[in-house]
């Protein structure tokens, strides 16, 4: 088989069990894993064709198919790694390894690092906690702003325009004095039940709404139910918090896993899994 014909995509990394996927790949092909039993394996198919491109409905379908390969392996293995979406390993022409030799050689250079980080994650879930502030339901901006209301309904037209502005940013700075100020609390009681924490900076800012933590959470499966437990007692005690709580999916957010440029010189990954979380929002 020539180097275009002999490649191989890779949707995860599992550890040395008898898992076996349960679900086809990308466009219906089929699964099998590569490496030795006592793992780590890598879950594949055979590939003929470069990293998938196309429209993005193409694009969109291809990314949920890779997701379900993860979810699948995820909640059949003990632990996983899921790797990013678009990676291919080829065959060398120069050493004439094969892209499942390669792809051995990889896993079994890396068989302590992906062994100590299946290990750290075994029995892991990702959850994902999104806590802003309704300025409109906060209290201490109704106190402080309540005056300035009441003038304004007194003052001509265009003296109301100046004082709405003025009342706008005002309402804006107590918001986010209360964002900074409720925050350090928040994460402690967050991190209380998590491994790991990886913040994000808000991208967009909902009318209404300040972000006061967005962030990923890597937990122990026992304790996701102690997790949203922890929210409900946040949004009971300051009713002005907006929560919203996905999950779980694997953890994306933590594999930190890449494989090498020396085993996967054709690898692209330009885009990460789309996660298909089951959220609430309180």
């Amino acid at each position: 088989m020539n180097a275009e014909g002999d490649m191989l995509y890779v949707y995860a990394i599992v550890a040395g069990d008898d898992y076996a996927p349960a679900v086809t790949g990308i466009d219906g092909s089929a699964l099998h894993m590569v490496g030795r039993d006592t793992g780590p394996r890598a879950v594949v198919h055979r590939h003929t064709r470069g990293p998938f491109d196309g429209p993005d409905d193409s694009v969109r379908r291809w990314v949920l198919e890779h997701s379900e390969v993860i979810d699948d392996a995820w909640q059949n293995s003990p632990a996983l790694l899921p790797v990013s979406f678009n990676v291919i390993v080829r065959s060398d022409p120069e050493t004439e390894a094969t892209a499942t030799q390669q792809l051995e050689h990889w896993l079994d250079d890396s068989a302590v690092m992906l062994s100590r980080r299946l290990e750290e994650l075994c029995d892991t879930s990702e959850l994902r906690v999104e806590i802003f502030l309704d300025g409109g339901l906060l209290e201490e901006v109704d106190a402080e702003v309540g005056e300035m209301r009441t003038e304004m309904e007194s003052r001509p037209a265009g003296v109301r325009r100046l004082l709405e502005k003025r009342l706008e940013k005002t309402e804006k700075e107590i918001v986010d004095r209360a964002a900074d100020r409720i925050y350090p609390e928040i994460r402690a009681r967050i991190a209380a039940h998590c491994l790991d924490i990886e913040e994000h900076r808000s991208t967009s800012r909902e009318s209404g709404l300040t972000p006061v933590i967005m962030a990923s959470c890597l937990v122990r499966s026992t304790d996701a139910t102690a997790l949203g437990a922890e929210l409900t007692a946040l949004k009971k005690a300051q009713p002005a918090l907006s929560i919203r709580f996905l999950g779980p999916w694997p953890p994306y957010s933590f594999a930190d896993v890449s494989i090498s440029e020396e085993r996967n010189p054709s690898s692209s990954a330009p885009d990460s899994p789309t996660p298909n979380p089951q959220g609430e929002t309180t």
